[in-house]
């Protein structure tokens, strides 16, 4: 019997004023994707420790108080191994300070207005993120 069992991954919602950071994905799979700075948890990790480390890995930004946004199931697949199941959990917290630099797996990092995200979909580069980002502009019009 094959247990097809779940990774676990962790990301980190940046939001300055009323526009939200994303970045462009520079590797396989869905290079050229809009995604959220994060990456999958490392073996001894808290989920918003690794939420923070992708954060910082990926523009060189890093954030005060945050606070959990949700949790979201989406699969993921990689050429040789397949496709498998992630659980998705995501913190969100304000910009302070900082220019966000693209580095690791990101190829450019961009500030987008909440209200225009609806016109970026097509380029999302998970299904997840379209109930994703409705609950972000929630969380941000309260």
């Amino acid at each position: 019997m094959i247990y097809d069992y779940p990774r676990a991954a962790a990301g980190m919602l940046v939001v300055k004023r009323d526009h939200v950071l994303l970045l462009e994905r520079a590797h396989a799979p869905r290079v050229g994707y809009l995604d959220v700075p994060g990456g999958f948890i490392e073996a001894g990790e808290s989920i918003e420790g690794a939420a923070r480390r992708e954060l910082f890995e990926e523009t060189g930004l890093a954030l005060g108080r945050v606070e959990s946004l949700g949790f979201y199931w989406d699969t993921y697949f990689i050429r040789g191994f397949g496709r498998f199941p992630v659980m998705n959990f995501y913190f969100v917290g304000r910009w302070r300070r900082g220019e966000p630099r693209a580095a690791d797996d990101a190829a450019a990092a961009r500030w987008f207005p909440l209200a225009a995200l609806g016109r970026h979909a097509r380029r999302f580069a998970w299904p997840h993120m379209r109930p994703l980002l409705r609950d972000l502009a929630r969380w941000a019009g309260r």
